[in-house]
């Protein structure tokens, strides 16, 4: 007996079959698994974590060669650490050059500055010997240029100059320059005594800011000779 269905009969042609169904469900399943793209992503993904060109390269070398790469490695680490050891070297050397430099251009300042003040303690030297050979009446113009050049000598000394003594010294080409020869006055006086002081010499610290320029008893009696 035949069953009618009430909206007629059933289009067994229109219906898919189990394989034909199969296989359409394999397509939808693929295309939402795998959309455009995810290939090349999932390729790109694998290459992010795979190892490097270099670390491949490594992995197929011998037991002897990896001991080759490192003391290649190690050697090269080696000039590396040398070339930056003559580096620092050279950084310290100019270091210590430029303060060396720097301190010659102060020294070379500071002895023309004082250069100029011995000048002016020169002239004060000569007004006191010209006004002690005058007159009483100039008794207080000496006092002055004598506290002048007392005061001179004070400040001077506060910054290491100090007068070189050498009236009755001997002659010391360190210490003095010789610009006159006198004959020897007695017994008593040896050659090479200094008798007078044309301009008196300084020093600085312990170093001569100044030979001071004498006159030296000669070894036998003759007339004076300067040595200019």
């Amino acid at each position: 007996m035949m069953t009618e269905y009430a909206h007629g009969r059933p289009d067994v042609d229109g219906t898919p079959g189990p394989a034909e169904a199969s296989g359409r469900s394999e397509k939808q399943t693929g295309e939402t698994e795998n959309p455009p793209g995810a290939a090349e992503e999932s390729s790109a993904r694998a290459g992010a974590v795979r190892p490097t060109d270099e670390a491949d390269d490594l992995d197929a070398l011998s037991a002897d060669e990896l001991r080759e790469k490192l003391r290649e490695a190690r050697a090269e680490s080696q000039r590396y650490w040398q070339q930056f050891l003559h580096s620092a070297a050279d950084l310290e050397n100019y270091k210590r050059l430029a303060v060396r430099e720097r301190q010659d251009a102060i020294e070379r300042t500071r002895r023309q500055v004082l250069g100029l003040a011995l000048g002016v303690l020169d002239n004060l030297d000569r007004a006191l010997a010209s006004a002690t050979r005058q007159d009483g009446g100039t008794k207080a113009l000496v006092e002055g240029l004598r506290m002048a050049q007392r005061q001179m000598l004070d400040q001077l000394a506060v910054v290491g100059v100090r007068p070189i003594d050498a009236l009755g010294k001997p002659f010391d080409p360190r210490l003095h320059e010789a610009v006159a020869t006198v004959p020897p006055q007695g017994p008593q006086q040896a050659a090479g005594t200094i008798v007078g002081e044309v301009l008196r010499g300084y020093r600085l610290d312990d170093d001569v800011l100044r030979p001071a320029k004498v006159m030296v008893v000669s070894e036998r009696e003759g007339n004076g000779r300067a040595e200019r």
